[in-house]
């Protein structure tokens, strides 16, 4: 939790020690907070070959990019969770299928990233660096078609922040220093690694002890994103569709449910109530990021440790949208959309009364998608 808003912290006081204008330093901060909002969208895939897809991405971080030691990692993640019998299978099964499920998956993420950025109406100079925020100075990065000072300022900064944010985070100062000189003039830009090793202290001081939320808010450059209510609209129903490419199951379910809450017009709730309702239809599965995809796609059963994960989706949303004044009162909503009039429901077992009208509507109009979602996927 938090980890890229404190990655957009070290990557706006980089820019700073750079000495990068407003206009530069507000594409260093979008860079940062968007560059793996993409990473989700082929979880399903990860899932299917690895397993645990959450798990996965720590070895992004552990071993460095397209090495021997990476690829070691990888195999030995092959089809985990399984029985050994199936394990093997799932490994035979990639060679000879899977490759395609992989190929251009990084470049990918960057290119996802990129078209949300284009959705919630950044600058076109913000799209292009979030594009190209996978390159590497050798010019062995992803795609694989700039290197050195051709990869944008941004998009150096904002890959450099996030990997000494992780060290960071797990080892303390010395860790992210370490890291920022041993990929220099590899991975990294060798100029800005010298920069996190000489000014380590101001880059990292205070990293714990911030509230993260405003100091981010606070470390926008130029403020140049003001949205109006019907653009919040918009941003919103953007990143639900991109929540939504986490499993092919839930494609487009956060825009249905909006829809099937926005009805409860009919049921005498007044403008705003509805109004609150669709937008809570839309952030509702936010906490399904938190979940991994090993478990929403499971073919069987779950086990109740999987059932445990599942029941702190509502809990997750609630969190992530918590600190926002203007988006706490749908994570209020949201929370509540698992429970159950007679108590069994989920992440607090709520019954009668003490559930709110407006998230009985919502939960009902998500239970109606799902069961309709799941009649179609039967049906193919």
């Amino acid at each position: 939790m938090e980890r890229v808003l404190r990655q957009c912290l070290i990557a706006t006081r980089l820019a700073e020690r750079v000495g990068l204008d407003d206009y530069q330093r507000a594409g260093v901060y979008y860079t940062a907070l968007l560059i793996n909002v993409g990473c989700h969208t082929d979880a399903h895939e990860q899932a299917k070959w690895f397993g645990d897809d959450i798990d996965l991405k720590a070895d992004k971080y552990t071993y460095e990019p397209k090495t021997f030691r990476e690829a070691v990692a990888g195999l030995r993640r092959f089809g985990a969770g399984n029985p050994p019998l199936q394990r093997v299978r799932t490994g035979v099964e990639f060679a000879l299928h899977g490759r395609h499920d992989l190929e251009g998956m990084i470049a990918r993420h960057a290119k996802m990233a990129q078209m949300l950025a284009e959705e919630l109406g950044l600058s076109d100079a913000a799209c292009e660096e979030l594009g190209d925020a996978y390159e590497q100075w050798d010019g062995k990065g992803w795609p694989g078609e700039l290197a050195g000072q051709n990869i944008p300022i941004a998009a150096r900064i904002a890959q450099l922040a996030e990997y000494v944010e992780v060290a960071h985070r797990l080892q303390g100062v010395d860790a992210a220093r370490a890291v920022a000189l041993r990929r220099a003039g590899s991975q990294f830009d060798p100029a800005l690694s010298e920069l996190v090793d000489a000014h380590a202290a101001e880059i990292f001081g205070g990293l714990d002890e911030a509230g993260t939320w405003a100091a981010v808010i606070d470390a926008e450059p130029v403020l140049t994103v003001v949205l109006s209510d019907q653009q919040v609209d918009s941003a919103l129903l953007a990143i639900a569709n991109y929540v939504d490419l986490k499993s092919p199951f839930t494609l487009g379910h956060s825009r249905a449910v909006a829809g099937l809450a926005a009805a409860a017009s009919k049921l005498g709730l007044d403008d705003a109530e509805v109004h609150s309702l669709r937008r809570a239809g839309l952030v509702h599965g936010f906490g399904r990021l938190g979940v991994s995809n090993g478990i929403w796609d499971k073919a069987g059963p779950l086990a109740a440790g999987e059932w445990e994960r599942v029941r702190m989706q509502p809990y997750f949303t609630g969190r992530m949208l918590q600190q926002s004044h203007a988006l706490a009162p749908l994570g209020a909503l949201a929370i509540q959309h698992r429970e159950r009039l007679d108590g069994s429901g989920y992440p607090r077992g709520l019954s009668g009364a003490a559930i709110s009208r407006p998230a009985r509507v919502l939960g009902a109009a998500d239970a109606t998608n799902r069961c309709v979602s799941r009649v179609r996927t039967d049906r193919h």
